[in-house]
């Protein structure tokens, strides 16, 4: 058989076609619900005229319509391209026309809301989630009619491992979005790696808040479906009391998670109270763990292992920090995952062989990207030929160190680095030491520019609860043990952090607002 993702359902739907493979707002889908659905998709988009490597948008949302187009595109022979559903129209516009996408799938607000620009994106299909409503016409068809059809046979398409499997848009902190090229080798060895490691197993229950759209929610569903676990699905994040219910009475095993969302269940468990000692793991990637919040992981469940990971899009994942280490080693991202290599490079691209010594990471593997889509020069400037004749390896823009057990030790990234007096800071590393201080919750630390230093810094904190401290005793602290290039010149004590849909830090948002506060405290 040829090695293709959506082998991980076909077969597990002959293994286990009545067990649960999703279970979202209270309704639940088997093994064999799924392929069978699923193939209905691809059979409709097939009759739609998608041909073998044409490219797919779905933009849903934590739906099972999601799910299920996925695996259908996937089988149609077509390219994945899951959106996340907080997409602006002229982000929407500018995906579909730098994929050339041949047929998009959502709902019926995105339909109403975008109506005139899908028309004109050169679209040849148009599927809506959900019953039928008012919208006609021969570009549109429902998903409930294609759901309801009689079972047709997919029209065999010669995919083979190295086609595209999926194309995923990374926003980044500037400039047009990336469509970052996946393989079904890509995704698979992807799979087969974070499964080594996590253990995901028949009697797990993932509960699942990340959008499928950001690549760390869509690999918890690919994982669910490649071992037999259950999907937990959440439809979204907000309050974290139903997220704290849902773990108790759905008896969830395992829980993906980013430092905001174990902030806000530490809090409201605190009042709560419920017991959620089924949580046998909690991994985390996206943003680092800080102490703290390995602290609260702790807290809230008894007896459980916790996976920091680190990652981009561009290879899926990089390290995990084994279990056994997060105490003995809290701040590092860990070692590399299995089936790959890692090593850093100086400024002149030599090997860095010291200890403790800043270089850039870069990633050999199976799990590399294929490039970015329509842009060689970015494909360029990340994809350099490795140390065998032919092959390519990533050079990730990351800044890290590796100690002396060959651990790594996330920096920061090189175009977020800040040239403060001269002399280049890693953020990240003022953020730990800030992070440190007890009564601080979080903190974000970006530059601004100074007339005299050509930049500084700008911490954003946010306090833990009925903590007191003042800017000036933030600051006071860090002129004592920080280098003075490393004092932050501007500390902003803040409610709370202001967020993306994936739950990270806002850090586009917080930086404008770091330029106004320092351009207002300069000018006074």
């Amino acid at each position: 058989m040829i090695p293709l993702l959506q082998n991980f359902l076909t077969q597990n739907s002959q293994v286990y076609p009545d067990k649960v493979a999703v279970s979202i707002a209270k309704k639940k889908y088997t093994f064999r619900d799924i392929d069978e659905l699923s193939d209905k998709v691809a059979v409709s988009l097939q009759n739609s005229d998608v041909k073998r490597g044409d490219r797919v948008v779905i933009l849903l949302g934590n739906t099972i319509d999601t799910i299920i187009s996925f695996w259908g595109i996937l089988k149609s022979g077509a390219v994945v391209i899951p959106v996340g559903i907080e997409l602006k129209p002229e982000k929407i516009e500018y995906i579909l026309n730098d994929s050339s996408a041949t047929a998009l799938i959502t709902n019926h607000e995105v339909v109403s809301h975008n109506q005139s620009m899908l028309e004109r994106s050169g679209l040849s299909k148009v599927i809506i989630s959900g019953e039928k409503g008012a919208t006609s016409g021969k570009l549109y068809e429902y998903m409930s009619n294609i759901l309801s059809a009689e079972k047709s046979e997919i029209v065999y398409t010669g995919t083979i491992s190295i086609d595209l499997s999926a194309i995923i848009y990374t926003s980044g902190s500037t400039g047009e979005p990336k469509g970052v090229m996946l393989t079904h080798q890509n995704m698979i060895a992807a799979t087969n790696s974070l499964n080594a490691y996590l253990g995901y197993s028949i009697d797990d229950n993932v509960l699942c808040a990340l959008p499928l759209s950001f690549d760390y929610g869509l690999y918890q569903m690919i994982m669910c479906i490649s071992t037999g676990a259950t999907l937990l699905l959440e439809k979204e994040f907000t309050w974290p009391i139903f997220l704290l219910k849902a773990i108790k009475e759905k008896q969830a095993t395992i829980l993906p998670a980013v430092p905001t969302m174990v902030t806000m269940l530490y809090e409201q468990n605190k009042k709560s109270q419920l017991d959620l000692s089924s949580i046998r793991a909690v991994t985390n990637t996206g943003a680092a763990l800080t102490e703290n919040n390995i602290n609260m992981v702790k807290t809230l469940f008894s007896n459980v292992e916790i996976f920091s990971m680190y990652g981009l899009t561009e290879c899926k994942r990089c390290t995990y920090l084994p279990p056994q280490d997060i105490d003995k080693k809290p701040n590092s991202v860990g070692v590399a995952i299995p089936n790959t290599e890692l090593w850093l490079v100086d400024d002149d691209d030599n090997k860095i062989d010291e200890p403790n010594t800043i270089g850039q990471l870069v990633i050999r593997g199976a799990t590399v990207m294929r490039g970015y889509w329509n842009k060689p020069q970015k494909t360029a400037e990340k994809l350099k030929e490795g140390k065998f004749s032919g092959e390519m390896v990533l050079y990730t823009g990351d800044y890290c160190s590796l100690d002396e057990d060959g651990y790594l030790y996330f920096k920061g990234r090189m175009d977020h680095m800040i040239k403060s007096r001269g002399i280049k800071v890693s953020p990240k590393e003022v953020e730990d030491y800030i992070n440190a201080i007890p009564e601080v919750n979080a903190v974000l630390v970006t530059g601004v520019p100074d007339q005299d230093y050509g930049e500084v810094l700008f911490a954003f904190v946010v306090l833990a609860d009925d903590n007191e401290i003042s800017e000036e005793e933030i600051i006071s602290q860090c002129k004592r043990d920080l280098e003075s290039y490393k004092v932050p010149e501007y500390v902003n004590i803040i409610k709370s952090m202001p967020k993306t849909p994936n739950g990270k830090f806002d850090v586009i948002r917080l930086k404008t607002i770091a330029l106004e506060k320092a351009n207002i405290k300069a000018t006074v």
